[in-house]
């Protein structure tokens, strides 16, 4: 019985298994056919329609896309590899240099990789995964030359685990059926570069102007980082951009064991000459900037071939600026009058239409050799006083408490500011000439520099930036390194942004964004993009500022102080122009518009060599007076519209306050309603003399010898300036003559944070300052304390002292006892002396001494 049982319980756990075995052969059965039908899947869905090697060579032929100016004559047509733009040159024509540069940032790996980099892949992910971002692509030389080639735009342009491991079958592929050699050939010479150059010999030709094999090691590092992103690392619109990538060229170089460190620092250090690119086509320039905006735009659809582009250049326009600016330069280098060439190379221009922004011409530079291949249109300068009237726009806020207006006096005379770095900063004019009081009618039109300072002390800097900013000036995000200077032109800026800054002039204080594409088509016709008028903007600036703004710098009297009457700024029809001059001579400006029309200029030379003796209205202005009549000629002469809002009132020419029958001199002014002036002048004061005497008469004098005569009465920081210009003063104290509402006791002199250097050369009793003060009438004496002691009192107009300088940091105060016996203190006044300290001596910069 136990038999039984025992092989009934045998059979029954076998059977069980057996059916076990059953489940699990047919889950393993079913697995196996799910993982056959996937892979059979992912082959398909990797393989399927990949593209054939054989297509490598209708992927090198570029496509024909057409660019028009706004009449529909041909400016640029992308040809054909062969036909020009890319020259296909022999591997061993190409330097070691760029061989190993391009190695050693692309695929350092390259010629030990079967097409794909495992361990590039691995390390790249490693980099995205640390940086949050993509920083990395981890693609072989082999790889991009298979995308790039093989791949149509669109799969180019995805981004997906499909594009990326069909693009790694193809690279296998490619490995096999050529040798490293061929493929880094085929990359090198089908790469592109920006500029419209495609393949390193013409890279080579367009940024330097040469043959790719006399390439050096600074230009093949520099050209072995652009295709990462040409336009960023453009080295002729953006070469800070392209030096700091070819320093990561370099040191990647020595990474890869191709050069030593000091081969990298040299190489670093070499100055890298730009050539001319040799451009064969019409505004190769503006063609170029279209050229980077299409490419942002449309990067899936540009590459296709066939794109129609019609842009908003008028190439006579273009033509024109071209000539005059041509023949302004060559007129600056040979002088008819016998004087030294004025060293200027280089000239940019664009003009934009007031209404619409479009951009009707853009010259980048003439042809002239000297870097004319750089985009002086698009490349940061320093503006000289071109910023001038958005500083005083500023100050003419009629939203403001008390806003300034064309009538408000400024004194043009020496006055020292204090810097973000505590340190005193005094500005001068052109030629050092200072005027004295002035109207800022006459110091904007005139482009005095001390009354700008003064403005935008006035009104902050971080609101003159937030204002440029929203007029379309794309550079100046550094605050922290700007400072009052501004004004003066201490801020790169570009032409094209400057230019569309004067366009919200134009505009009545409304900004524009410069356009220069109407229409994109396709091969097929189907219209890609149509420019249309853009929303109208809010005002930036108010209608009537930008008014009174634009009366000033079309006011040809308020500028003849400074330009004469017969300038490169008066066009015989109503135009505002205003001219910027750099130190040095390094660049100067001509910015000007007329209602229709707005034109910037540049002249200089691209290297940032000085010119000789070349301002603003010499160098650039007749460019822009030229080019101007022409665009001009036959059309209507139309007035700038006046706002509702504006009115006239008469002041006084001196004082700009409301004329008394003392003032020598009244005129009209513009004012917005609500800023006329309120008070009555008080720099034309009269006084009775004595005439046998000259001084003031008094009750026993004789009416026969009593005369009324009238002075120019001067605030005491221009009392000097008048002395040297011949004012004569009254013949009383100041202190007896009513003062000003914003004089008020305060030292003169020295200026703020000075600090005074010993000289080994002259006596040391001579070598001192003088100490003065603005006094307020009724001042009997004024002590001038140092470090907290007194150091002397001075008990009698004009209250100054003299002080001998000796070495030490000092905090100077002056306080003035008034009749009434109560004394008044002024602000503290610090300010250094230091020894002379030998060149050799001297710490290195930045040190402390």
């Amino acid at each position: 019985m136990r038999i039984f049982t025992s092989l009934r319980q045998l059979l029954s756990s076998v059977f069980t298994r057996w059916r076990q075995w059953r489940r699990w052969q047919q889950i393993l059965s079913v697995i196996g056919a799910v993982m056959v039908i996937a892979l059979i899947a992912l082959y398909l869905w990797i393989f399927s329609d990949l593209p054939s090697l054989d297509r490598l060579q209708a992927g090198m032929a570029l496509p024909s896309t057409r660019l028009y100016d706004r009449h529909g004559r041909l400016l640029y047509e992308v040809i054909d590899p062969q036909g020009g733009r890319n020259i296909t040159v022999p591997l061993d024509q190409i330097p070691q240099s760029l061989i190993q540069a391009t190695i050693a940032t692309e695929d350092r790996n390259f010629y030990s990789t079967p097409g794909v980099d495992v361990e590039g892949m691995v390390r790249a992910l490693w980099i995205n995964l640390q940086g949050g971002e993509i920083r990395a692509g981890g693609s072989t030389i082999t790889q991009q030359v298979a995308r790039n080639l093989l791949l149509d735009p669109q799969q180019r342009a995805e981004r997906t685990l499909r594009r990326k491991l069909r693009e790694m079958v193809l690279a296998i592929q490619l490995a096999n059926t050529k040798s490293h050699d061929d493929v880094l050939a085929l990359y090198l010479n089908q790469t592109y570069y920006g500029n419209l150059a495609y393949g390193v010999q013409a890279a080579a030709q367009v940024y330097f102007n040469k043959n790719v094999e006399s390439l050096t090691l600074a230009e093949s590092a520099l050209l072995a980082g652009l295709p990462q992103s040409p336009a960023v690392y453009d080295p002729l619109t953006t070469p800070e951009a392209a030096k700091e990538r070819q320093r990561v060229v370099l040191d990647l170089m020595v990474v890869a064991g191709y050069i030593t460190q000091d081969q990298a620092d040299a190489a670093y250090k070499e100055r890298l000459e730009y050539g001319d690119g040799q451009f064969t086509f019409n505004a190769p320039h503006f063609v170029q900037t279209v050229w980077a905006q299409l490419e942002r735009d449309y990067p899936a659809v540009i590459y296709q071939g066939g794109l129609e582009v019609t842009t908003t250049l008028d190439l006579d326009w273009q033509y024109t600026a071209e000539t005059v600016a041509l023949r302004q330069v060559t007129a600056l280098n040979a002088p008819q009058d016998g004087k030294p060439p004025h060293n200027v190379h280089g000239a940019a221009l664009v003009a934009l239409d007031a209404h619409t922004g479009q951009v009707m011409a853009m010259l980048g530079n003439v042809d002239e050799g000297h870097g004319s291949a750089i985009n002086m249109a698009l490349a940061p300068r320093q503006p000289g006083s071109t910023l001038k009237p958005f500083t005083y726009a500023l100050s003419f806020n009629p939203d403001q408490l008390q806003p300034w207006t064309p009538a408000t006096m400024i004194l043009d005379v020496a006055t020292p500011f204090i810097t973000q770095e505590m340190s005193s900063y005094t500005p001068s004019n052109y030629g050092l000439v200072e005027h004295g009081p002035v109207l800022i009618r006459e110091a904007l039109a005139s482009s005095y520099n001390i009354p700008a300072v003064v403005a935008l002390n006035h009104v902050g800097l971080p609101a003159l930036l937030d204002l440029l900013h929203k007029v379309g000036i794309t550079t100046l995000q550094h605050p922290e390194k700007l400072g009052l200077s501004l004004t003066l032109g201490g801020g790169d800026v570009r032409l094209l942004d400057l230019t569309a800054a004067y366009a919200a002039l134009a505009r009545g204080g409304r900004p524009s964004t410069p356009s220069m594409i109407l229409e994109v088509k396709d091969k097929a016709g189907n219209v890609l993009y149509q420019w249309q008028q853009p929303p109208v903007e809010e005002y930036a600036i108010d209608p009537r500022v930008a008014y009174l703004i634009t009366d000033i710098l079309s006011d040809n009297e308020a500028r003849l102080p400074a330009f004469g009457n017969h300038s490169a700024l008066s066009l015989g029809r109503p135009a505002a122009a205003k001219t910027g001059t750099t130190t040095d001579f390094r660049d100067n400006w001509t910015m000007g518009y007329t209602p229709d029309v707005v034109v910037g200029v540049w002249a200089g030379n691209p290297d940032n060599t000085p010119m000789v003796d070349v301002s603003g209205v010499t160098g650039a202005g007749p460019i822009w007076n030229a080019f101007m009549r022409e665009v001009t000629k036959g059309t209507p002469e139309t007035s700038f519209e006046r706002p509702a809002g504006v009115e006239q009132a008469e002041i006084c020419a001196g004082s700009g306050l409301l004329p008394t029958e003392y003032c020598p001199q009244k005129r009209l002014e513009w004012f917005i309603k609500g800023t006329l002036p309120t008070e009555k002048d008080t720099m034309f004061q009269p006084f009775t003399i004595d005439r046998r005497t000259g001084q003031l008469a008094t009750d026993e004098t004789p009416s026969s010898y009593r005369v009324v005569k009238v002075y120019k009465v001067l605030p005491q920081e221009a009392r000097l300036w008048g002395l040297r210009h011949g004012i004569e003063p009254p013949p009383v104290s100041l202190t007896e003559i009513a003062s000003r509402p914003d004089a008020g006791f305060r030292l003169l002199t020295p200026d703020p944070y000075t600090v005074y250097q010993l000289s080994p050369t002259l006596p040391f009793d001579s070598q001192r300052i003088r100490l003065s003060v603005a006094v307020m009438p009724g001042t009997q004496k004024v002590e001038y304390w140092i470090n907290g002691a007194l150091y002397q009192t001075a008990d009698a107009d004009p209250w100054w002292v003299w002080w001998a300088l000796v070495p030490g940091d000092y905090k100077l105060v002056a306080k003035a006892t008034m009749a009434d016996g109560s004394v008044q203190t002024s602000a503290e006044m610090p300010f250094t002396v230091v020894s002379f300290v030998p060149p050799d001596e001297r710490p290195p910069s930045g040190a402390l001494p």
